[in-house]
């Protein structure tokens, strides 16, 4: 079996009901469901050896599995993505949470900053979910006002650039020995006329047409040291690398008894840190059309420490899918609860994006 429908036309309505209640008090509990706790909790009346058959079938199919020595069931990663895919009743955000989720952006919604949103998101998603919450996001191009190189020692400056949000980036590199004050300020001068109004980006492309053009305007010197702050500005920009904001990592080694799942949720964030492991992700969930789910190893940054994730996109003021917003927790999260929390935020997020356009 290997699909929901191959999985609906072999398991009978009273299959699928005790399925269903295993799989919810497991996610509920998070420990393996006895035969004797289902057959008390069915609404019709079922002895536990009958229960214990159906069991035996559901385990014949691979929904179900007994961890270690344990006398009870829990589902398998196949059981868990039949039931999220097939069983699972998503509603709306109740009204409370729905406040609740709001509330918690009210203190961010008038910061020019687009990160402290998204900090914010990744926060409240952490505490919705108790477990982590995570933002990731293309590497945004800062709209610069202002940039100017202070010298820091001998043969080092320091390029400051001041985003017109307030934001400001520091880049150091290696100046020519022998440069005065009064060549820094030139070289200052002469970058700023590319910048204000323009990304860095922008401002790059234009000042390697100018210098092609204009090599008489600057002195050697000076020329050398715009030269030396390019090099290490473009090295910045080619940087594809997207922002990843991660909150609520105690939640998730708090609530790993074993040391050997404990070792596997610190891999995965050390995982979370690999550039290569993020860009995929972010490319696997950004063109999804609204909630996606991954359960253990379905996704190969979660394989190993067997966690599912749950991620919904974000746009900007152009409609246009920006980032994903969502959770990390043990595959028994409670999907009803936080599909739609996780949505909603993203609904939040967008909508704060929307008015910086």
């Amino acid at each position: 079996m290997t699909n929901n429908q191959d999985f609906l036309s072999v398991l009978n309505a009273r299959s699928q009901d005790i399925f269903r209640r295993l799989v919810e008090r497991y996610l509920e509990t998070g420990e393996p469901v006895g035969s004797r706790q289902l057959s008390r909790a069915l609404d019709i009346s079922l002895s536990p050896a009958s229960v214990r058959n159906v069991m035996a079938d559901l385990e014949d199919l691979g929904l179900i599995a007994a961890p270690h020595t344990s006398a009870g069931r829990a589902p398998t990663q196949s059981g868990l993505r039949f039931f999220v895919d097939a069983m699972l009743e998503v509603g709306a955000v109740n009204e409370e949470e729905r406040r609740a989720i709001t509330q918690n952006f009210a203190d961010v919604a008038q910061h020019e900053k687009v990160e402290d949103v998204l900090t914010q998101a990744s926060q409240v998603l952490s505490g919705l979910s108790r477990g982590a919450g995570l933002v990731l996001a293309p590497k945004a191009d800062i709209v610069l006002k202002h940039i100017e190189f202070v010298q820091l020692e001998k043969n080092l400056a320091m390029a400051v650039m001041v985003g017109e949000d307030g934001h400001v980036e520091n880049r150091v590199f290696p100046i020519p020995p022998g440069l005065t004050m009064s060549e820094l300020a030139q070289a200052s001068n002469y970058l700023s006329s590319f910048v204000v109004g323009h990304t860095l980006k922008e401002a790059l492309q234009q000042m390697e047409k100018a210098q092609q053009r204009q090599q008489t305007e600057l002195d050697d010197l000076t020329n050398s040291l715009v030269e030396a702050g390019l090099a290490t500005l473009s090295k910045d920009t080619n940087d594809q690398s997207p922002t990843l904001i991660v909150r609520g990592r105690a939640n998730l080694i708090n609530d790993t008894m074993a040391n050997e799942e404990l070792d596997k949720v610190r891999q995965l964030f050390d995982e979370l840190e690999s550039k290569k492991a993020i860009i995929d992700l972010l490319s696997d969930t950004r063109d999804a059309d609204g909630v996606r789910i991954f359960i253990g190893s379905e996704n190969k940054l979660f394989s190993l420490s067997g966690s599912s994730v749950i991620l919904s996109p974000f746009t900007d003021h152009n409609d246009k899918v920006v980032g994903v917003v969502g959770v990390i927790g043990p595959t028994r999260l409670n999907y009803a609860r936080i599909v739609p929390a996780v949505d909603y935020t993203a609904h939040v997020v967008s909508k704060l994006i929307h008015k910086r356009g």
